[in-house]
């Protein structure tokens, strides 16, 4: 399937269609359903400097078309996985994304520190986390903020840094542009969004945690539109996600401005979607024509 081959900052998919963070673990469960090698890549759970038992429960909770979680990044902590998880990855033949996170820029530092030198092929930053010394609110909500996580990141990574967009923003394209100017190779967009249930009969939310972060295809209309305006934005790739769950979606969102896209929460309800999609993709290319997956990027007529 050499059409569907693609090249990001230098590192070769064999096929745009990766694993989204926080839905594939560190993809043992889903290599007994396939060889994860079929896959593009797998962008690993987000990972912290130390083991992090997460939120505690409830922390999943069902939305039309999509789910809510909380789960709080629950992992096992960055040296455990490149003891444990990184060797049994590294035979599986696909490129390995690094999801690091952090509760203040001096967990960003250790975490990119550790992580550069491993043997992982790059590194997503996730902006969406809280600053606990700055009042709780998220990395990523200020351009200036963004730009400055990301050159404290950049600083002690020389692996192709991909920066990973908040959508509860009010401009996501200025955010993507000042990780550019800070050192960002890539972007990846979009994030959850923040959303709350509750309960009628207890009259409680639903989530011990009160919100949590909406995926799904119930969210996919907004990716598409974030990754087209972040596409027109900057000079870096974008890869998208967010609600991505057929073929049709995917060629979707590479038409808005996607180099790559990524597959999360429609694995909850179908493990294959991502072998699915790619063989869907690899069709509609043949069906009409095109000689690869990079023809299509931004290749929406806009009126």
């Amino acid at each position: 399937m050499s059409r569907l081959s693609v090249n990001i900052c230098g590192v070769e998919f064999k096929n745009p269609v990766i694993a989204a963070s926080g839905t594939y673990g560190f993809g043992r469960e889903y290599n007994e359903f396939y060889p994860i090698s079929k896959i593009g890549g797998i962008s690993c759970k987000g990972m912290t400097i130390r083991e992090k038992a997460g939120n505690p429960p409830p922390r999943i909770a069902e939305t039309p078309s999509g789910i809510l979680n909380s789960v709080g990044l629950q992992n096992p902590g960055v040296e455990h996985f490149i003891e444990h998880d990184l060797p049994w990855l590294r035979q599986q033949d696909t490129v390995i994304i690094a999801n690091i996170a952090g509760a203040c820029e001096e967990d960003y530092a250790a975490i990119a520190e550790k992580i550069n030198e491993s043997d992982v092929d790059m590194v997503e930053l996730n902006i969406s986390c809280p600053n606990v010394k700055a009042g709780g609110a998220a990395f990523g909500t200020s351009p200036d903020c963004a730009a400055h996580i990301t050159s404290v990141v950049r600083e002690k990574c020389s692996k192709p840094l991909i920066v990973k967009l908040s959508p509860n923003v009010t401009s996501i394209s200025e955010i993507a542009v000042a990780v550019e100017s800070a050192g960002a190779d890539a972007v990846s967009l979009i994030n959850t969004l923040l959303g709350m249930r509750i309960d009628i009969r207890t009259r409680r939310p639903i989530l011990k945690n009160n919100k949590g972060g909406m995926s799904g295809a119930a969210v996919f209309p907004i990716a598409v539109r974030m990754v087209n305006e972040v596409y027109n934005s900057v000079k870096i790739p974008v890869i998208g996600l967010g609600g991505i769950s057929t073929w049709q979606d995917a060629i979707e969102m590479t038409l808005a401005g996607a180099s790559a896209i990524q597959v999360g929460t429609a694995m909850f309800t179908n493990p294959y979607a991502p072998i699915e999609i790619i063989e869907g993709m690899d069709k509609y290319l043949q069906d009409n024509g095109i000689s690869s997956i990079s023809e299509l990027v931004g290749g929406v007529k806009l009126w």
